[in-house]
């Protein structure tokens, strides 16, 4: 025979059952409910099954419906929903993807990049730099401004290129580490996400912009270790954050 329960812990139960189907719940609202809740459950799973698909669709064609659904089906147990919206239920499932393929780190790239750029997407918009700004600047003092859509993290493996096939609806590469480590980079320029594969020595100097570092300053730590060398380096990748608004403009010096 069921038992009332208090409206707060009604509605407690019933989230807990929804996420992992506690039997105590089922037990005492009483066998005539057990049976809806079943069905509840299976709505709300499959809803959420569904979110991540459409989300991550490339992530979905790399893995396969059945792989795709089981991982869904363990990220939503381990990070069942917590925000007014189901935009942001897909963070955090690229470590999800870390624990279930520890020896496929294409997977969980893959996924990082896909929600990334979707992030990009919808990030905030920026006031860029016109190129007659650029004049009369003293970048020995000047530091950069990167643009607020940015992200970046370590790469190992083709995930970049695994992508690219995808989003071309041509056929994939196989999965394949990098020759060297490095690190993949997002951001939006204007209306359209974009990412890069880039090498550690770009990441590098990208987080110590991102941290405030003086572009004079970085110049000299590339200089530093590769001499001559490292200062062409810096004007070569200033050149192309500048054209393609990875860095949308130049403060004075502190």
């Amino acid at each position: 025979m069921s038992t009332a329960m208090p409206l707060a812990e009604l509605q407690r139960g019933f989230y807990d059952w929804l996420v992992d189907a506690p039997t105590d719940f089922a037990r005492r609202i009483g066998d005539r409910a057990a049976a809806g809740l079943k069905v509840y459950q299976h709505n709300y799973r499959s809803q959420l099954v569904a979110c991540l698909g459409e989300t991550f669709e490339h992530l979905h064609a790399w893995l396969g419906d059945e792989a795709f659904a089981d991982a869904a089906r363990a990220h939503i147990q381990r990070n069942p929903p917590y925000g007014w919206t189901l935009g942001i239920f897909g963070e955090g499932f690229d470590r999800t993807l870390a624990t279930l393929y520890p020896d496929d780190p294409e997977v969980a790239e893959l996924a990082w990049l896909e929600w990334s750029l979707a992030q990009a997407f919808t990030g905030p918009d920026a006031d860029e730099i016109a190129p007659e700004e650029l004049t009369g600047i003293d970048w020995d003092t000047a530091r950069l401004i990167c643009a607020p859509t940015m992200r970046m993290r370590a790469a190992t493996t083709n995930a970049g290129a695994i992508w690219s096939a995808l989003s071309a609806g041509e056929a994939p590469p196989a999965a394949a580490l990098l020759p060297e480590r490095g690190a993949m980079l997002v951001w939006r320029n204007q209306l359209t996400p974009c990412f890069r594969t880039i090498e550690a020595d770009e990441q590098k100097a990208l987080e110590r912009i991102a941290a405030g570092t003086g572009f004079g300053e970085m110049c000299a730590q590339l200089a530093a270790q590769a001499g001559e060398a490292g200062i062409q380096l810096a004007g070569i990748m200033l050149g192309q954050w500048l054209r393609d608004r990875v860095v949308i403009g130049v403060l004075p010096p502190a």
